[in-house]
């Protein structure tokens, strides 16, 4: 009995050190870090309860303010998107919801929107309050916005029978220099100010319905969601071939429909919209197969570079890592690894025209091509342009730097005469998708997907002016009718964008 009193009396003692630890732990050295946890209850009512910075567009225009609440409100002050760019940039500038946290610029700059101790910069700093929100301006453009969400609305609907949710289009406008993103939009879109009521039962339904929506508009599809890239993914094959085997840019490859494919019992067919047996013929030099499109060609110039050379040059032009973009959530873009394609040459063929494994968003096309049109290096993209305090002194701003030297400036110049020839006399000449008087280079993209590859995921990338460009555009509508190609489903939205970059573009000082 003694023996057991006393076993009882030491686990009492450590039970109460441990208290004693636990206690000091939490009162003093977690004190600061509970006190201030975002998921401290008390710290996000204290949060909603104070005024954000403005959120601006390029040109000045507010697309979030915060506002004093009506009486009787639980919180004092109310975020509030304005009506007519809600919906429109959405995806980029996001919600600063109670329930549901925050997303896009609101959660990206939330250390500058809301409420913070400025740093005292003279001694009267120091005998006054320093309670400060910033201002965040943003790189986009309004008017470029505007009409990138115009051309994705008009592209043709998905056949019946499809999931929403797999057919949404997206696109990204962004200059190739600086990294700078000018606009940046998916279908469907949604508004975020029921996302910010001070009514919870409101905010919960609309996030909810949201959510469960046709399409999932709350998902920014052009850097969260990836799909096949297709022909696209052509251009960094191409640009593999001049800097790891040039011989293979000045061979001539046999014009045919199909070539048996290695290791198999089966045949790898150009595209043929219904079936194979359409499948168009195709060859020559690297200089008439990728205006054409050709998938023989570039199966066979995949199986000749191999699984570390075609890994590699995916890897330069930013596969397999999650682009450094300052929004939360992007998602990075897939192709097979070394491991996965050695000795696999059915893999390699199909990865390099952007089949088998490869995915890609939006962004990282938009990437790719940036990569060409800088002479081979790729500018980190970025949306925030400047920040500044309420009485308009500069904090910050954003200064370009290389995120990956792609490529060679002589490889993304020949890559480029290769994309302008797609315009010319390629995939894009006919009909044709730009007007004859613009100097645009540009790949377009078909990956056939579904179950039994009854569906294509149409794309087109593009840079204008070819010879000094300013603005890149990739547009993709996944899961449309095979019996259209990327040049007749994305290729009218990506003229429209690029038409309307570049007329900005020349109105800016």
């Amino acid at each position: 009995m003694d023996k057991r009193i006393k076993r009882l009396g030491i686990f009492m003692v450590l039970c109460f050190v441990a208290l004693f630890i636990q206690l000091n732990n939490i009162q003093i050295l977690k004190a600061h870090s509970l006190a201030s946890s975002p998921l401290n209850p008390l710290v996000a009512k204290k949060a909603q309860s104070q005024p954000r910075g403005e959120i601006l567009a390029s040109n000045g225009e507010v697309l979030a303010r915060s506002v004093v609440a009506p009486k009787k409100s639980t919180y004092q002050y109310q975020r509030v998107y304005p009506a007519a760019t809600a919906g429109l940039f959405a995806d980029v500038v996001g919600w600063d919801s109670f329930n549901h946290g925050r997303f896009g610029v609101e959660a990206s700059y939330n250390q500058y929107l809301e409420t913070h101790d400025r740093a005292p910069r003279s001694l009267r700093d120091l005998l006054t309050t320093r309670t400060v929100t910033d201002n965040v301006t943003l790189t986009v453009d309004p008017k470029l916005q505007q009409a990138m969400a115009q051309a994705l609305d008009a592209i043709p609907a998905a056949p019946p029978g499809i999931s929403p949710q797999n057919t949404q289009a997206s696109a990204v406008a962004l200059d190739p220099t600086t990294g700078a993103i000018l606009a940046m939009y998916s279908t469907p879109t949604y508004d975020p100010n029921p996302l910010v009521s001070q009514h919870g039962k409101k905010e919960n339904a609309a996030y909810t319905a949201n959510v469960n929506a046709p399409g999932n508009p709350m998902l920014a599809k052009a850097y969260e969601d990836t799909n096949a890239p297709g022909s696209t993914f052509k251009v960094v094959t191409s640009a593999a071939a001049y800097d790891h085997m040039p011989s293979l840019t000045t061979f001539d490859y046999p014009t045919t429909q199909c070539i048996d494919l290695p290791q198999t019992n089966k045949q790898l067919c150009n595209y043929g919209r219904e079936s194979a047996a359409g499948a168009e013929p195709c060859g020559g030099t690297i200089q008439d197969t990728l205006p054409q499109s050709c998938d023989t060609a570039f199966a066979q110039m995949g199986m000749s570079l191999q699984a570390v050379s075609m890994s590699g040059e995916a890897q330069a032009f930013g596969f397999n890592e999650v682009p450094p973009l300052d929004l939360p959530g992007v998602v990075k873009s897939n192709f097979p690894t070394v491991a996965a394609l050695t000795n696999n040459d059915p893999a390699l063929a199909y990865s390099a025209f952007g089949q088998q494994n490869v995915t890609a968003s939006a962004l990282q096309m938009a990437l790719v091509a940036a990569g060409i049109a800088n002479g081979g290096l790729i500018v980190t993209p970025h949306v925030m342009a400047r920040i500044r305090d309420s009485q308009g002194n500069l904090v910050s701003s954003f200064t370009p730097s290389t995120w990956l030297r792609a490529t060679s400036p002589a490889t993304a110049q020949a890559v480029t005469s290769l994309m302008q020839a797609v315009v010319s006399r390629g995939t894009a000449s006919s009909p044709p998708v730009f007007p004859a008087d613009e100097s645009v280079a540009a790949k377009t993209g078909t990956a056939e997907v579904g179950p039994n590859q009854d569906y294509t995921t149409d794309w087109m990338i593009a840079f204008a002016p070819a010879s000094h460009p300013k603005v890149v555009v990739a547009v993709v509508a996944p899961f449309r009718s095979k019996t259209e190609t990327g040049a007749q489903v994305a290729g009218p939205a990506t003229c429209a964008i690029l038409q309307a970059a570049i007329q900005s573009n020349q109105g800016r000082p």
